[in-house]
Order: structure tokens, then sequence, then C-alpha cells
């Protein structure tokens, strides 16, 4: 991933970290389409998913979709979520996996990585580990993990091939993978795609669905399924340029080109 993109994205949420700490809410720039207002718990995550969590977990996240959804948990497993920022997704997973199982929270973040272990403190869990890493090498053994947890965070890594083929090398053999990810689903300008500033919004980076799985296979995971959930149409886009002060930029760009080119989606696949 090229430094000036990784050091924006660190930047922005470990920005995003100090001021949930500082008791504001999060806002990925995205609106509630993408991060979901999840004050309201009718739509990222349902009441049972936050039941019992810290308000600064669900106040800092930043998702596109549910991935435990998708996960299908068990007891005992091992679990590994990806870009885990303050918690909320590694919290939940920690519940269905239980006492007996293992959530492991990866971020290259500082700042989210001292609010997740605040959190972590909070809620006194025992089965939940946050470490220090990038998902491009993940520092974790080969076929140790159960399950990959993600919530809008594949996107924003450029090298999305070396983070996919790692989140394969750990996981082990039948092993799944169950994220949310923005992807696209029509032809956008280049300018859309190389605005550094939207590498930390939602959409930037996302990738075409053909070309997801393309990768997905590529690097060795089978089943793989992609569906749509949340459609970004242009009064959405609207509303990301508006959050983020970003409407010079927008301004420039073909509203009904971006009508429905983006979505929040559930990425499955197995190993």
């Amino acid at each position: 991933m090229d430094k000036s993109i990784k050091g924006k994205v660190k930047s922005y949420y470990g920005g995003i970290a100090k001021n949930v700490s500082s008791n504001s809410k999060a806002s990925c720039g995205c609106g509630a389409a993408c991060c979901g207002d999840i004050s309201d718990s009718s739509s990222i995550y349902t009441k049972e998913y936050l039941e019992g969590l810290p308000e600064e977990a669900v106040n800092a996240s930043l998702g596109c979709a549910n991935p435990i959804a998708l996960a299908a948990f068990k007891k005992g497993e091992t679990v590994l979520d990806l870009g885990s920022g303050g918690g909320i997704d590694a919290f939940i997973s920690s519940k269905y996996v239980g006492e007996e199982g293992k959530v492991y929270g990866l971020d290259m973040t500082d700042e989210m990585l001292e609010l997740a272990n605040k959190n972590k403190k909070k809620m006194g869990v025992n089965n939940v580990e946050f470490i220090k890493g990038y998902i491009e090498d993940i520092p974790l053994d080969n076929e140790t993990i159960d399950v990959i947890t993600s919530n809008c965070v594949i996107n924003l890594c450029e090298d999305k091939e070396a983070a996919l083929r790692e989140a394969y090398r750990v996981l082990k053999p039948g092993g799944r993978l169950a994220i949310a990810d923005i992807v696209q689903l029509k032809e956008v300008t280049e300018d859309i795609r190389h605005s550094v500033e939207m590498w930390v919004g939602c959409i930037a980076g996302a990738l075409d669905i053909d070309l997801y799985k393309e990768i997905l296979h590529k690097v060795g995971f089978k089943e793989v399924e992609i569906t749509p959930v949340n459609l970004y149409t242009k009064d959405i886009i609207d509303d990301i340029a508006k959050q983020k002060n970003l409407g010079d930029v927008y301004s420039q760009i073909d509203a009904d080109l971006l009508d429905g080119a983006f979505a929040g989606a559930h990425v499955k696949a197995y190993k």
C-alpha cells in the first residue's frame, strides 16, 4: 500500500478514535447507509448484537454492513477481525465463540488499539486480544483461524490481493471469510478512484464484483459469494460530499454516473 495513502488512513482513523474517546460520535463520512447510525439499533446492528457493548465501541464503528450475520460462529472457534477499530465486531464475536473460543482484533492505528483495549477493560472480556499490524502482513501463524471478519476495511487497502492472500494463509482448512465491504457495480471515472481524500471514505478503492471474485479465487478461496446489500444512490453520495466538505471535488463529477455505482456488500468464501 502506498505510504501516503496508508498514512492518510492511519491519521484519519486515529483522529476518529480520539474523538470517540472525547465522547464524540464517529463518522466515516459515508452517511447512514454506509456507516449506519448505529445509535439506531434497527440499522447495521440490531439490538441483540449491541447489547452489553460499551458506548465507545458502538460509536467508533465505521462499517458498511453486518459481517457477524454471515459468520455462523460456533462455540470454541478462533476469530480474526481485520481492521478492528474500537472493537465492536470483536466483542460481538466473543459472545458467540464463548470463553472457550478466542477473538483477535487486528488494527494498524495506535489510537484505535488504545480505545479497543479500554473498551475491553470496561467489558471485562477475557477471550479478546487486540494486536497491532497490517492486513497485508498478518502477525499470526499459518492455519490458526476459523473465521475472518472485517467491516469496510479491504476497500481501504491498495494491495487487496496481498490482504486476501494473508487472510487465506491464516485460515484453517475449511475456515471461512465473512466480511462486509464496498463493491463497485459499474464503471466510474479515474478522478474518483485516485482521489486520496476518498480513500478514507467508504467508496474509494472498491473493487468491481467480478474482479473481487477473481482475486478471491486466485488466492485459493472457494464457494465465493458476494451480495450487495446497501446501494449508494446519488443522493447518498451527495450526503457524503457534504459531510466530508468535498463539494468542490464532487461538483466536477457526474452525479448520474455515481448513482448506484457502489454498494455495501456481504462477502463470503471458504478455504
